[in-house]
């Protein structure tokens, strides 16, 4: 594996209050080998002078579904495996090219894709994966539409397609399976549905998801295979169950009220706050096939976003940093800094993109940060990032360079 050198970087540390000017990081083997505000010397290595653009690490999004190829989820379960798999590659290229080198998917990717890319079959950055969220009947992960009886063909997204982004499973017997499955096919983490949601047919926002001992019963699954559970809730008391039953980490949490971020605090639960699918969805949903139920239900989530932001602040919630977008809104990915520039510093905001979603990744000292043993994931950045958070932004026009794991993946750079 080929050697780098960046010399004159801006070094951006997400644990310092400003860049570092003037230092010197070499990479080698795929990793972070030195780094040093001193000029650093290698014969084997490629040395690339930034004359003070921003070197920082690459970015990670907590909360993606990379094989969500369109808006309408119902419609996608029937499509063809290839069609959908296909489709997903350039999903995953784009999240590449505006500096995610490290996503968290939350319910559809399966092994596969995930060693497509490891091999280099595909392009994309480094995945962590759900595969199939679990939800009991009825619930968010649900997408049947209503009917007077279920017949036995009706599609259940228990069947083993790729564009199925969820199964269902009720009961504490049939939800310890289907934990058992998930992990044996590949799962790093497990993802239930503790309320309701947008995207879902029958269920109201404030419906609770699984019983007590169904979730606790997943939590012991997960624990015991050396992993964690996120869940998808929204509602004040859809949390604190969650978090009080295991939960390690809350996604989209929109309706959050203080007394749930201090239970979340004290039982030390992150929150994944997902903003920019709301404006996707209210801008562009019904356009791209959101079904009319669903449409209705964004506006009761949607105004709450920004107040989360300072709920969880206050109560000291540590946020990571995730999107959940479909189909032609994964462009979008990067305006969630701008979102929450809103509320929150720059610095925090880099923070849950980079150390933040390392911990919740269990990845401190690998991810997050340029520092000696960390992967080499790295990004060029035209611009101050502590400054403006728009260089971040777009479609990676101002990040000239994405390296992952030690390899470029983009280079713009003038030489």
């Amino acid at each position: 594996m080929a050697s780098f050198l960046f010399t004159n970087a801006a070094l951006l540390d997400p644990l310092k209050p400003d860049l570092l000017e003037g230092h010197s990081v070499l990479i080698e083997d795929g990793l972070v080998k030195e780094v040093s505000d001193r000029p650093l010397k290698s014969a084997a290595a490629r040395t690339i002078d930034l004359k003070g653009k921003t070197l920082m690490p690459g970015l990670i999004d907590l909360h993606v579904h990379t094989i969500a190829i369109q808006y309408n989820l119902p419609g996608q379960v029937t499509l063809p495996n290839v069609f959908v798999t296909l489709k997903a590659l350039p999903v995953l290229q784009g999240m590449l090219r505006r500096g995610f080198t490290t996503v968290r998917d939350a319910g559809g990717a399966g092994l596969a894709l995930k060693q497509s890319i490891e091999q280099g079959l595909a392009v994309g950055p480094r995945l962590f994966i759900a595969c199939r969220s679990l939800s009991q009947t009825g619930g968010h992960g649900d997408i049947r539409a209503r009917y007077d009886f279920q017949a036995m063909d009706t599609p259940c997204a228990c069947c083993i397609r790729v564009g199925a982004l969820s199964r269902i499973a009720d009961g504490v017997d049939e939800v310890r399976r289907a934990v058992r499955q998930e992990l044996q096919m590949g799962a790093d983490q497990i993802k239930i549905m503790a309320s309701g949601g947008v995207s879902s047919p029958t269920d109201p926002i404030g419906a609770l998801g699984y019983s007590e001992d169904e979730i606790r019963a997943i939590v012991a699954e997960a624990r015991a295979r050396g992993t964690y559970v996120m869940a998808h809730a929204y509602t004040p008391e859809s949390m604190q169950r969650a978090v009080r039953f295991g939960v390690r980490t809350i996604e989209h949490g929109n309706l959050v009220d203080a007394e749930t971020a201090r239970v979340m605090a004290e039982h030390q639960a992150y929150a994944v706050p997902t903003l920019v699918t709301y404006e996707a969805l209210t801008a562009e949903g019904a356009k791209y096939g959101l079904p009319p139920e669903s449409a209705v239900k964004i506006a009761s989530v949607r105004d709450a976003g920004l107040r989360s932001l300072e709920i969880f602040q206050r109560a000291g919630v540590k946020m990571g940093f995730g999107t959940d977008l479909l189909g032609e809104s994964h462009r979008l990915q990067s305006d969630e800094f701008t979102i929450r520039a809103q509320v929150l510093s720059p610095a925090e905001v880099i923070a849950s993109a980079t150390t933040i979603g390392a911990e919740v990744l269990n990845m401190t000292g690998k991810l997050g940060r340029l520092i000696p043993g960390a992967f080499a994931d790295a990004l060029v950045v035209d611009g101050n990032p502590f400054k403006d958070l728009a260089c971040l932004t777009g479609q990676g026009e101002r990040i000239p360079f994405v390296m992952k794991g030690g390899q470029v993946q983009f280079d713009e750079l003038a030489h």
